[in-house]
């Protein structure tokens, strides 16, 4: 039992890796077989989100940091990366990582003033900071960002395994790939010294001080991090849509991530990859059938709100912790 339990992971990443070679369907579930385009296009998103939920956890369920900032360095990943590639002429091997360094940089700049408050003080900081950015990305900042239409990549600068619908499934393992160093990164970074720290600072910041460690370096450390997974999902996400759109920088998105951490539950291991790939999957699928249902539920956010609210009321713990109210029953 406890091999299983070691193990299991390694199982479920190879079953996911294994998913374009399988060519059954499940009717309702998704359109397509499993190893069509349209249906891998889905689960590499509903994979990237996943791993942008578990990242944003980081922040969120394990430091208790409420920040309402974090779609600005998704969106510094994908529009710095879709710049470089598309202005600049850059192969993705050097606009990625500068990207993500771009990302990992703001968000040291941004968390070093942030942090000088606590509580709702620094989750209308960190708001301020992603509506400006949003607002520079919706009015195509110095030409570089293409407005309201957004900027389209310029696929000439990518690797040709990653260009055209025939390689959908390359993208897929990108995302796949993305999960994975997150989900090791964010569970490194937790049963670490400093994961403790991190738990004491949610639980009780007056404590940790008085131990003599300093708060503010520790919850700096949290937010670089997040920003900088934050950016890499950025820059997966400009390749699976092929180009940056104003979208990914409003502060929707941070509520999405927010609504996902919540919906899996926040501070746990999967929780988060959970309410990601869960929120996500049902976003694309009422998207796709709210057409033709009667009042407020052509609207998906309508569904998706009322789907929410209800998880929350009847697990308040999230998915996560469902396997561990049932086995308290059994006890």
């Amino acid at each position: 039992m406890t091999y299983l339990r070691r193990y299991w992971p390694f199982g479920a990443v190879a079953v996911l890796a294994l998913l374009p070679y399988a060519g059954v369907g499940i009717p309702g579930v998704f359109d397509g077989p499993l190893n069509s385009p349209g249906t891998l296009q889905l689960l590499a998103l509903c994979l990237l989100f996943g791993g942008l939920a578990t990242g944003y956890d980081l922040l969120f369920g394990r430091t208790g940091l409420l920040s309402f900032g974090q779609a600005l360095f998704v969106a510094l990943g994908a529009y710095g990366a879709d710049v470089l590639i598309t202005k600049a002429g850059l192969p993705l091997a050097l606009a990625a990582p500068a990207a993500i360094l771009l990302g990992t940089t703001v968000a040291a700049a941004i968390g070093a003033i942030a942090l000088r408050v606590t509580g709702i003080a620094f989750a209308m900081v960190t708001l301020a900071f992603a509506q400006v950015g949003a607002i520079l990305a919706a009015r195509d900042a110095w030409g570089l960002t293409g407005g309201d239409e957004g900027l389209a990549l310029d696929v000439s600068g990518l690797p040709s395994g990653l260009v055209g619908v025939v390689n959908t499934y390359k993208l897929y393992w990108v995302s796949l790939a993305y999960l994975v160093i997150v989900m090791i990164v964010v569970r490194r970074t937790v049963s670490s010294p400093t994961g403790r720290v991190l738990a004491g600072l949610r639980d009780d910041e007056r404590r940790v001080g008085v131990l003599g460690l300093n708060p503010y370096a520790f919850k700096l450390f949290a937010f670089v991090l997040a920003g900088a997974l934050a950016a890499a999902g950025g820059v997966v996400h400009l390749l699976l849509v092929q180009g940056a759109d104003p979208k990914i920088a409003g502060s929707e998105l941070t509520l999405s991530l927010l609504v996902m951490v919540v919906l899996g539950g926040p501070g746990t291991r999967y929780g988060p990859l959970l309410g990601g790939v869960l929120y996500t999957y049902l976003d694309y699928r009422l998207t796709h059938v709210a057409g033709g249902l009667p009042g407020p539920l052509k609207q998906p956010l309508f569904v998706l709100g009322v789907i929410f609210i209800l998880a929350v009321y009847f697990f308040p713990g999230g998915i996560a912790q469902l396997r561990l109210r049932a086995l308290r029953r059994t006890l």
